[in-house]
């Protein structure tokens, strides 16, 4: 059950992690026709139900569904460890946190969070509601409670210390990663891909929240109409803003120019990215940006805003193309370079594949990670041996790495 980013994340993270050597569980959200406990690709996974299964997941009820599947995720988690004893605890995002803070006291082992965006940064600095500060407060406490913090990308860690101003040497940064190999796309599925809309074609995949800034690239459409006739635009994702979206394109008149196809299995996004002659991520806030990853191992020229990871990941002239977050102008005008010389659009699509084949593969990933991993640990003894000393009990110290690894996420 992928929500975005966060579920690929840990989907090849865990992978990967099994495939070096380590004892892997995740425990994530159950969804109908999913065993609730089995091995997969050498991940034990184990899927649970939000205890009160049914209270709605919707803004109105949120805090009360996070409350139960956290409630859910760590009586699994403390039956688990009856009988397997995992050395770490890995927590993604806010909505695993009370659950890995349970876990850490019960097996006497370090908790480390992965901050894969902040709720501030989500409404551009501001917390508008008492859901939002609410959450704000919960992420707060995740980075105090966890012995490490993960960043994915330097603006991340930046915007983590100036919300939460954890110790200077406890926040580190690992990049997302991706599997090239799993996004190989054949000409044929390419070409049957292109001929199903117009050309030039113009994609974004994603979901669709306000964050996300397909309202952009909606309000640049006219503009670019202008400049590069016969252009298409398909929206592939959804989310909360997906009603807002089709009134905008009515509203603008872009029906027949504008097709939202909702959610795709993978290897028809696949095909469908390979297929672009420019991927669009006009996010107005984007910690990582794994979209632009994914659209960079299968060729596609890459057109994204200047922000968050982003910004990292895409030099402007030299993988794609960029512009200012939520400016319709500049991002038709960048649009227009890429879709009117495709040779250019071909030379920013080679450099930006390279770049992420040298710099972004899981197995370099995985291995930083687990490296954080037995930092946290060496500290967590460190810990446990010193306050055991002043009340003079004995503490039993966790193992060395490798050995198990405990992830709780939505995957």
């Amino acid at each position: 059950m992928v929500y975005g980013g966060l579920g690929r994340h840990v989907h090849a993270m865990a992978q990967t992690q099994a495939a070096l050597g380590f004892d892997v569980t995740v425990i994530t959200q159950g969804s109908e026709g999913a065993s609730p406990d089995e091995i997969v690709n050498g991940v034990r996974v184990l899927r649970v139900t939000p205890d009160a299964p049914h209270v709605p997941l919707d803004e109105e009820h949120l805090l009360a569904w996070v409350a139960g599947f956290n409630s859910a995720v760590a009586r699994a988690g403390l039956r688990l460890m009856r009988t397997w004893q995992p050395q770490v605890v890995h927590g993604h995002d806010w909505l695993v946190a009370h659950a890995a803070a349970v876990l850490k006291e019960a097996g006497r082992i370090p908790y480390v969070t992965t901050m894969h965006a902040t709720e501030a940064g989500r409404h551009q600095g501001w917390l508008p509601a008492d859901l939002s500060r609410s959450i704000h407060s919960i992420e707060w406490w995740s980075t105090y409670e966890a012995r490490r913090v993960i960043a994915c990308s330097e603006h991340m860690r930046w915007e983590v210390g100036q919300l939460f101003s954890p110790p200077v040497d406890k926040t580190v940064v690992i990049a997302n990663g991706i599997d090239p190999e799993r996004w190989r796309v054949t000409a044929k599925q390419r070409q049957i891909a292109r001929t199903q809309y117009p050309s030039p074609l113009v994609v974004f995949t994603g979901r669709l929240e306000w964050e996300k800034g397909v309202h952009t690239l909606i309000d640049a459409l006219p503009r670019l109409r202008r400049q590069v006739p016969g252009v298409h635009l398909v929206i592939a994702g959804r989310g909360s803003a997906d009603t807002q979206l089709i009134e905008q394109v009515r509203a603008k008149r872009l029906q027949r120019r504008v097709s939202f196809l909702g959610w795709l299995p993978e290897e028809q996004l696949h095909a469908l990215v390979a297929a672009a002659d420019a991927v669009v991520v006009p996010s107005l806030y984007e910690p990582f940006g794994i979209v632009a990853l994914e659209a960079a191992s299968v060729g596609a020229p890459l057109v994204v805003a200047r922000t968050g990871g982003l910004a990292e990941l895409v030099e402007d002239g030299v993988t794609g193309r960029t512009f200012m977050p939520g400016s319709s102008v500049e991002l038709s005008g960048a649009l227009a370079q890429v879709l009117l010389d495709p040779q250019l659009a071909a030379t920013f699509a080679r450099a930006a594949r390279a770049k992420v084949k040298s710099d972004f593969g899981w197995p370099a990933i995985a291995a930083q990670t687990v490296e954080v991993y037995r930092e946290a640990v060496a500290d967590e003894r460190r810990l446990t041996t010193n306050l055991a000393g002043k009340v003079s009990v004995p503490v039993k110290a966790p193992a060395p790495l490798p050995g198990n690894l405990l992830t709780g996420a939505l995957s």
